[in-house]
């Protein structure tokens, strides 16, 4: 007869990797059940995920490329604006999206047993669905611009990870403090939506002066944008300020939120 023993930790630990592959079929059917509600009852149902990203790309390239004609490296302007959209959808719509999943599962935290961190992964599920159909729209996109790939795409999978596990840092934050203060829930798309202006998406980081270039690059958004866009199209590799950056706000991220999902979470299941 098995046993089953359940204890508090005594230190602090990282999250029981081995108990969530013993849980991975429930992670499955969550991330394809997140994946399913998305798209129910929609006619279009994944073009909606190729249009997303691909008409602001162009209204940008319109507007900025065309109209206000910022520089964009010598690159098309609507390939500079995509290959920035890709990596910041992934980190920004892992946050957006993921950052409610306690509340919104507040049925299960209550009723039975099973790693917490199962519902912010399973809520990232679509999230990287969507990224991999932004990837397919890319191609395309590199092929119709006649973009050679050169030994730098290489690069790439390491600045799409990167974006994945800043944003599930930041999400344990989040979606831990949600379940206490729900404020959070409200003010996380405001504090997107300013990250956003001030990260190098439908801009170039060579737009910004001189002098400011060291302050700028301290953002940890900055080297990722750049990062994956410099792997897919070429031309000048990023700083090492910028790589720094990015590193050091991926390895806190994690860190902190790790930390402050496994300080909290035994409290889940009796707050929401």
């Amino acid at each position: 007869m098995s046993v089953t023993r359940i204890q508090p930790r005594r230190r602090f630990s990282f999250f029981e990797w081995k108990e969530i592959v013993e849980y991975r079929d429930l992670l499955y059917f969550l991330a394809l059940r997140d994946i399913k509600l998305r798209y129910k009852q929609t006619s279009l149902g994944a073009v909606w995920v190729i249009l997303q990203p691909l008409v602001p790309a162009i209204i940008f390239a319109v507007l900025f490329g065309n109209f206000a004609r910022l520089p964009s490296n010598g690159q098309p302007y609507l390939l500079m604006v995509f290959t920035g959209l890709i990596p910041w959808g992934l980190f920004s719509n892992s946050i957006g999206r993921a950052g409610t999943s306690l509340v919104a599962n507040s049925g299960l935290l209550s009723k039975i047993y099973f790693p917490r961190l199962i519902i912010p992964l399973a809520s990232m599920g679509s999230v990287v669905v969507d990224g991999l159909v932004s990837l397919g729209v890319l191609v395309v996109l590199l092929a119709l611009f006649g973009i050679g790939l050169g030994w730098h795409l290489l690069a790439a999978p390491f600045f799409l990870l990167a974006a994945f596990l800043m944003g599930l840092g930041l999400t344990l934050i989040v979606a831990s403090l949600n379940v206490y203060h729900r404020d959070f829930g409200y003010a996380v798309p405001f504090a997107l939506q300013a990250w956003n202006y001030l990260t190098p998406i439908v801009y170039s980081s060579s737009l910004i002066p001189e002098r400011w270039q060291f302050l700028y690059s301290l953002n940890p958004t900055v080297g990722l944008i750049e990062g994956f866009r410099w792997s897919v199209l070429g031309g000048v590799p990023i700083t090492f300020t910028m790589m720094a950056s990015m590193l050091s706000g991926l390895v806190a991220s994690l860190a902190i939120g790790m930390a402050v999902f496994q300080k909290i979470e035994r409290g889940f299941a009796d707050i929401v």
